[in-house]
């Protein structure tokens, strides 16, 4: 069964939307709270001119990126609130469904500091998931983002204000996602290595059967509204 949110166009891969919006090939990049990589290491197949460092904050993340080296990709340990390199440094900075997870005392504190390894002209991409539609539905019943992702939307609104970016662009769209049944859910959703949402068995019960309410017991296929806003670095 699926479960939609009218939220934009369906895109499978987000590569497109950045490609769309700004230049990819010979170029300078950070991924900040990188994850596993995955946009990043397909952008290096098809731009492989480019360099892109991947900054991630959570240990066991970082030694699994470290164990898989690809060309024109390093790993960095540490988290966006203190970025470990000069000024003027890179020519993109990339926040995929990332900057919600900065310590909100801290959201701020990040900003300036892609501003300050940026630079000038240089953008920064923040890709933030919309608290809406039916996965989300699920995913609040054991970890409600709806605090962290409106201030991480404040957050960029009052950098906008300090007189380091111009906005440049906006785009809105949808991102399948699709869980084989409700273990693939609990695994990948429930309990990811970056955190831990406390689930007990009374919480996995209620999240199982309103899980089950929506797509039944077998395959789900959801699609997850996405917000971009791409950001100029400008002269200070």
């Amino acid at each position: 069964m699926s479960i939609a949110a009218d939220a934009g166009p369906l895109i499978e891969d987000e590569l497109e939307v950045l490609a769309d919006l700004v230049p990819l090939a010979g170029q300078d990049i950070i991924e900040l709270g990188c994850g596993a990589a995955a946009l990043a290491r397909k952008l290096l197949t098809r731009y492989p001119d480019s360099r892109v460092t991947g900054l991630e904050v959570d240990e066991r993340q970082h030694a699994k990126n470290l164990a898989a080296p690809q060309a024109g990709l390093r790993f960095v340990a540490g988290g966006a609130e203190a970025i470990p390199f000069a000024d003027d440094s890179f020519d993109l900075a990339l926040m995929l469904k990332s900057l919600h997870h900065v310590p909100l005392p801290s959201m701020s504190r990040a900003l300036a500091e892609v501003a300050r390894v940026l630079r000038h002209g240089g953008h920064l991409y923040v890709s933030e998931p919309v608290y809406d539609g039916a996965l989300n539905e699920l995913i609040r019943l054991y970890n409600d983002e709806g605090v962290v992702r409106a201030a991480a939307q404040a957050a960029v609104d009052a950098a906008l204000l300090t007189g380091n970016w111009a906005p440049v662009a906006e785009r809105r769209f949808e991102m399948p996602v699709a869980f084989e049944d409700f273990a693939d859910f609990e695994q990948r959703m429930m309990r990811p290595t970056y955190a831990d949402h406390h689930i007990d068995d009374a919480k996995l019960a209620t999240v199982r059967a309103a899980f089950e309410r929506q797509v039944g017991a077998g395959p789900a296929h959801f699609t997850r509204p996405m917000h971009v806003r791409l950001l100029r670095r400008e002269p200070a």
